[in-house]
Parts: structure tokens; C-alpha cells; sequence
């Protein structure tokens, strides 16, 4: 890795600290700078102000939720099982520590600012959950009833994100009774069973 990209990664580090402990608002570049052990100079020779470093990490956190492979539909497998397998490894990636913390310095400022939501939210939805292939592909193969496969991930991943994120990102654990990840696939199922 060149010095560059070190010193890069040293001031987004720092910035994600920054923004967390003092909201965008109460966060300044001179401390992120201090933060990242380099000068301002040099923190603004990546980054021309506080909202474009904002606005990186903001990327960064699209990505890491994006950041899992595209599932496909195995018909030799069961369905029910395929989306469990995909669910937990999904679960895992927005419940990493590092994408909690991510999760929890954007968020944050995404409710205080209705543009800077908007806009990200825009830049959200331009992306495919990687396990709207599976089911889209399941609908293909009349496993599950055909619909609108991006609004079945949404709802599917709703009830998973309500039992599995929310409690990490806001309690910092996850008191969820086994088993409920089960429930959330039985009752998507009963839903999207297919029309006979």
C-alpha cells in the first residue's frame, strides 16, 4: 500500500471516530487531522472539505452492506435453506463491528440532515440486495409465487434487520430468542407460496 492510500485510510479512521464521538456538526477537520497524525494540508489534499469526507465514508458503508456475493437459486437444494444460509451470511455482514459502527455515525447524521438522506437513500436504491438474485431466480422456478423480487427482499429482509440489526445497532447485543430467523422465512414463505 502506498503512503498515500496509509495516510487516506489514516484520515477516514480518524473521521468515522470524529463523526461518531461529535456528530457532523460538532466534528472538525483540524481534530480528525490530529486524529490521523497528519496536517490539515494533507487531509485536505484528499478530501476538499468535512461533507466530501462525509460523504466517502457514507460510500464506504454502502459498499460493506453491498459487499456480499449475489446469491443464486440452487434447485437441488432446499429453497427454505438456501434463504436461511443467505440471511445469516447477510446478518453477519451488517452486524460486523466495524459496519455497526459505520451504520451508527451515518445513520445518525442521516436524521438530522433531509437532504444528505435523500440523497443517499437515492444512492441506495440503485443497488440490488444480494439476495434479490435467489429469490428472483426462486420466483423463475415457480418455487415462490412470482412478484416484485426487489419489494420480497424488502420485506424479507424487514423482518430479518428488525431481530437481528436493530438490537446490535442500538443495544449493542442481540437478545433474540433462537429460532426467530425461522419464523421470518416460514412466515416469508406462507406469503410468496406459490399459486397452484
Amino acid at each position: 500500500m502506498k503512503i498515500t492510500d496509509i495516510k487516506r485510510q489514516n484520515i477516514i479512521d480518524a473521521a468515522i471516530i470524529e463523526f461518531r464521538e461529535q456528530g457532523f456538526l460538532g466534528a472538525k477537520t483540524t481534530a480528525i487531522a490530529k486524529r490521523a497524525n497528519v496536517s490539515s494540508r494533507t487531509l485536505y489534499k484528499h478530501f476538499e472539505s468535512k461533507e466530501t469526507l462525509f460523504e466517502a465514508i457514507s460510500d464506504i458503508m454502502v459498499e460493506r452492506n453491498w459487499s456480499m456475493e449475489p446469491v443464486s437459486y440452487d434447485p437441488t437444494r432446499d429453497f427454505a435453506e438456501q434463504l436461511k444460509d443467505a440471511l445469516w451470511r447477510y446478518v453477519g455482514v451488517i452486524t460486523e463491528e466495524t459496519a455497526i459502527g459505520l451504520n451508527r455515525m451515518v445513520l445518525s447524521e442521516l436524521i438530522r440532515d433531509l437532504d444528505r438522506s435523500q440523497k443517499f437513500f437515492a444512492e441506495s436504491a440503485t443497488h440490488d440486495y444480494p439476495i434479490t438474485l435467489l429469490i428472483s431466480e426462486a420466483m423463475e422456478a415457480n418455487v415462490l409465487r412470482k412478484a416484485d423480487a426487489g419489494l420480497a427482499t424488502n420485506q424479507l429482509l424487514g423482518l430479518a434487520k428488525n431481530f437481528f440489526f436493530w438490537p446490535e445497532f442500538f443495544l449493542g447485543e442481540n437478545p433474540t430468542p433462537e429460532g426467530v430467523m425461522d419464523d421470518c422465512i416460514a412466515m416469508f414463505m406462507a406469503h410468496y407460496a406459490p399459486i397452484l
